[in-house]
């Protein structure tokens, strides 16, 4: 063999194993493509279908802070005891919240599946307490503003008309909460909290039903028994307004309690309502649907759009047993999403010497 033979056998064996070895490398996969959210817009605006499901979810809430000042009992002012020599001043009544909303939809075969929850977390100070010190002339604490407890307002399962869980009861929401006001609780038109079942009819001819199994809450108003508080109420809503009616049993106290209202559209720019409200207080005197004094009680009002950007509201109370509540305000809408109000609020007993109080807040809400 000469060394030509031996270069070319060689080089001959080099290529084979070079060829054999190429055969035999690794091939990257290239990446699977990114399962990016995807639009949801069967239930309105801003769900995404959670990836690798049917199920729809969107996510929401509100930023918002609460500045109140005058007296104690307008709901808006707050008092203090001066750190220094111990009396009793007026100071702010602040409060700050981040509210979390979250939304699920899904079809199913027995109908639209749906969920909404919503918690609360505040900072602030109380109507009875200022800033956060310890007093060296009374040897107390002044409770000051600080962390309060996170509350859970909704969480509830519903299944076409059949919803289930921790909601605000039909008794209010059904029927609608009063003006478009701060303070439209300053004469109570229902405590909201309880847990539930209930059901939701729609004729899609503007009739709508509910009726509703109650739990209630509180110490003396959630049931003592295995028999429920009953809800029930109708509706009949049109491009003029609507007219609706609720009515409920509260099952400890063996009370009755109702509220009929009409909302009305007056014209483009001027929305309208009157709620009028009756309960009986044989057992007691104010219950859980039944939370004002007397019998009898009134709330009305309404909202004026001047423009995209500024809305007045105004509402008006009062009780057979002589409470009378006012309140007004002027929202701003600086950017979408970002409203300031200025409101005034005033509350009087007309039958009880120097039970007046007039006090305003300032708020400042991020909604998203």
């Amino acid at each position: 063999m000469n060394i030509k033979s031996l270069l070319l056998g060689s080089a001959a064996a080099l290529i084979a194993v070079s060829g054999a070895r190429a055969a035999d490398a690794v091939v990257v996969a290239e990446p699977e493509p990114a399962e990016y959210v995807k639009i949801c817009d069967v239930y309105g605006a801003g769900y995404f279908y959670i990836p690798g499901t049917e199920t729809c979810l969107r996510i929401g809430g509100y930023i918002r802070y609460d500045a109140g000042f005058g007296d104690v009992g307008s709901l808006d002012g707050a008092r203090a005891t001066d750190v220094r020599d111990g009396t009793e001043q007026g100071t702010w009544l602040k409060n700050t919240r981040f509210n979390l909303k979250t939304w699920t939809g899904q079809e199913t075969e027995l109908g639209t599946l749906k969920t909404y929850t919503e918690t609360r977390f505040n900072f602030g100070n109380t109507a009875k307490s200022g800033i956060a010190s310890y007093n060296q002339f009374t040897e107390t604490y002044n409770a000051g503003a600080a962390n309060k407890s996170v509350t859970l307002n909704f969480a509830w399962i519903q299944l076409g008309g059949l919803r289930i869980g921790k909601d605000e009861t039909p008794y209010d929401a059904f029927i609608g909460y009063a003006g478009n006001v701060v303070q439209d609780t300053i004469i109570k038109y229902g405590i909201k909290d309880t847990n539930l079942i209930s059901y939701y009819f729609d004729a899609g001819n503007g009739f709508s039903a509910v009726a509703s199994l109650e739990e209630g809450s509180g110490t003396t108003e959630t049931i003592d028994s295995y028999v429920p508080h009953v809800v029930g109420g109708v509706k009949y809503k049109g491009d003029w307004g609507a007219i609706t009616a609720v009515g409920a049993y509260n099952s400890n106290w063996e009370e009755w309690a109702g509220k009929a209202r009409l909302d009305l559209k007056a014209t483009t720019d001027l929305t309208l309502f009157a709620m009028v409200g009756y309960g009986t207080d044989d057992n007691v005197a104010k219950s859980f649907y039944k939370p004002w004094n007397g019998n009898f009680a009134f709330w009305g009002g309404g909202t004026y759009t001047v423009n995209k950007k500024v809305a007045l509201n105004a509402q008006v109370s009062y009780t057979d047993a002589s409470d009378f509540a006012v309140a007004a305000n002027v929202a701003y809408t600086i950017v979408p999403g970002y409203t300031i109000t200025a409101e005034v609020d005033y509350y009087d007993n007309f039958d009880k010497d120097n039970s007046d109080a007039i006090g305003g807040i300032f708020r400042f809400q991020r909604s998203f």
